[in-house]
């Protein structure tokens, strides 16, 4: 068995990357991190307009992709945090990347990585054979006013792998006090003592997801391939594994199937159960990535874990909760926060970097005790378009824009002052709203149209995972004020 390698490449180099993928040779084909042509700097979206999200797929537009094994946290202040694996051939450092939403999770963009370089010791760790090219699988978890954000290094093709940690006090970069202070390693693999009975029996110490039980003691789940997954007792603050952690370390999952494709695991806890989801089967290959996302639960963090079935997860249970649908191919890579499911998919719908890992997320619904989300396909149709308008200088101006689609799309307003040559977003304020039977309206206010604006063409984008549509240019025609004649 071999462990997973992540594969990140700049455009320049995504054709070979897809050849590659295509021709069964198993590197992920993604794409480096674009430079923003600008920033989104909309004032809004559904949660800014009070819209609770709806069960199922959330749409998010901005920077989404390259985004890999993503952490998903939300801060006290309400700014959304996701944190991914980083870039391959150590590009901006090779570590663990940062991006970050101010309205709800709608509108994202990337806003760094955590530290410039991988720090000396995993080099020297690695020294006997390939260094890592990057820093894989973050977790991201808050005790006591100290953040503790983990991450994994390996080298390709076994199991020599860690899981290693950093705290900070603060997820705000603007803080005087931001600083990510590494602590070293946590696990690492091969390891031996987890079962007197198998001396073989070892985890590749990838994929952490930290846990507490009901009197607050935590836990991490780890695993990937190997002997699948594992709950390694900690203890807070260092947030470290405890003394002889090894003989209290629980095999939690193991599919027994050749290659036993199971990773990723994240553990929650909700209503007296525990929930451990896991992603099945083999991400990293583009359009044929098999990926999807499986679901067990248990009364107890140490398991024994079941699906809908009463099959236990040690043994080839767990029942399917997300998968490849639409433009969403090879879904997981997973966290979870209150009721939202993270993950990453192939973005088939991308045009210019096609199956480009990318930024999912679902709000999940409960029935009968058991996560729910919505798969429904259903690329966005324009309903009402926008229409030109003319109002006095200094007045405002309204543009209205209606779509459905599945997930419900979100709209995006551009500006262009030069007849449609260049686009950029627009500095509008937006309103939304939706009617009962799911349609999605957009409301683009300019609050004080100036001389400027006049001859200024606004289109809305609704988007979704699975495509886009842009409604046809409008103009804003703006009067001179009474007695005031244009230059």
């Amino acid at each position: 068995m071999t462990s997973r390698k992540r594969y990140w490449t700049r455009p320049a180099s995504l054709v070979a990357a897809l050849t590659l993928a295509l021709t069964a040779v198993a590197l992920p084909a993604s794409a480096g991190p674009k430079d923003p042509a600008r920033p989104i700097t909309l004032t809004q979206q559904s949660a800014a307009a009070g819209l609770d999200d709806l069960v199922g797929g959330k749409s998010v537009v901005g920077d989404t992709s390259p985004i890999h094994d993503p952490a998903l946290i939300i801060d006290d202040d309400g700014t959304w945090y996701v944190y991914s694996t980083g870039l391959l051939a150590r590009e901006n450092g090779g570590t663990i990347q940062i991006w970050s939403s101010h309205d709800e999770g709608t509108t994202w963009e990337y806003t760094g990585t955590v530290w410039d370089e991988i720090p000396a010791w995993i080099d020297e760790h690695f020294s006997g054979g390939p260094l890592p090219e990057n820093l894989w699988a973050p977790e991201i978890y808050e005790n006591d006013g100290t953040y503790y954000l983990y991450y994994s290094a390996s080298q390709f093709g076994g199991n020599n792998s860690l899981t290693a940690l950093a705290t900070n006090t603060t997820l705000d970069p603007e803080d005087p006090d931001y600083e990510w202070v590494d602590q070293g390693v946590v696990v690492e693999s091969p390891v031996t003592g987890l079962d007197p009975a198998n001396p073989n029996k070892t985890f590749n110490a990838i994929d952490a997801g930290i846990v507490e039980d009901a009197d607050g003691k935590p836990y991490m789940s780890i695993g990937s391939f190997w002997y699948g997954i594992f709950l390694v007792p900690l203890e807070w603050p260092s947030g470290k594994p405890v003394e002889d952690w090894q003989s209290r370390t629980v095999n939690l999952a193991d599919r027994f199937i050749p290659g036993n494709p199971i990773e990723a695991p994240y553990i929650m806890q909700r209503d007296g159960y525990y929930y451990l989801f896991t992603s099945f089967d083999f991400c990293c290959r583009g359009a044929d990535s098999t990926y999807k996302i499986a679901v067990g639960r248990s009364t107890s963090v140490t398991g024994p874990y079941l699906d809908k079935e009463g099959r236990d997860m040690f043994g080839g249970g767990g029942s399917i909760l997300l998968e490849s649908h639409g433009a969403m191919n090879g879904v997981g890579g997973q966290s979870v926060f209150g009721d939202y499911l993270a993950f990453h998919y192939y973005d088939a719908s991308n045009e210019t970097t096609p199956y480009i890992p990318t930024l999912g997320l679902q709000k999940m619904g409960w029935e009968d005790g058991w996560p729910t989300v919505d798969q429904g396909v259903g690329v966005p149709e324009l309903g009402v378009v926008p229409e030109s308008t003319r109002v006095r200088e200094g007045h405002k101006a309204h543009f209205t824009a209606r779509a459905t689609g599945t997930p419900e799309p979100v709209a995006v307003w551009e500006s262009s002052d030069d007849s449609g040559a260049t686009w950029q977003v627009a500095q509008v304020t937006q309103r939304a709203e939706r009617a009962d039977d799911g349609t999605y309206t957009s409301v683009a206010e300019v609050k004080k149209a100036a001389a400027a604006d006049d001859g200024r063409l606004f289109r809305a984008t609704f988007s979704n995972a699975h495509g886009a549509v842009t409604t046809d240019p409008v103009e804003l025609g703006v009067e001179a004020k009474p007695g005031k004649s244009r230059p």
